[in-house]
C-alpha cells in the first residue's frame, strides 16, 4: 500500500465485531515510520456493545478525504481505493518534476 501521500488515518472499530477486521488489517498495513514521518493515526476502540459500525477516514496531502464503512466494504477494497488515488497523487506528482 502506497502510504507517502496519506497525512491522516483514523479507525473506529469495536475489536470483539467480525466487520473490526479491515480496519484492524488496514492499520497493520502502515508503515512503523509513519508517524515519524508526519502521518496522524488515531485508532478508537469502541465499547462491546456498540452499535456504530467500524470505520476508516483517511485524508491525503491534496485535500482530498475518504470515509470507509467497515461493514460495506473488505480489507481490499479499502486498500484498492488507497492506492488507486496515491497513484494518481504519485503520477500527477512525477508530471510535476
Amino acid at each position: 500500500m502506497i502510504t507517502k501521500f496519506m497525512t491522516e488515518v483514523t479507525a473506529k472499530f469495536n475489536p470483539f465485531s467480525p466487520c473490526a477486521k479491515p480496519a484492524r488489517l488496514f492499520l497493520t498495513q502502515l508503515p512503523p515510520n509513519a508517524r515519524a514521518n508526519g502521518m496522524k493515526i488515531t485508532s478508537t476502540l469502541l465499547p462491546k456493545g456498540a452499535t456504530e459500525p467500524s470505520s476508516v477516514y483517511v485524508k491525503f496531502k491534496d485535500g482530498q478525504e475518504m470515509n470507509f464503512a467497515c461493514d460495506k466494504t473488505n480489507i481490499i477494497g479499502l486498500t484498492n481505493e488507497c492506492d488507486r488515488h496515491s497513484r494518481a497523487l504519485q503520477k500527477k506528482d512525477d508530471l510535476q518534476d
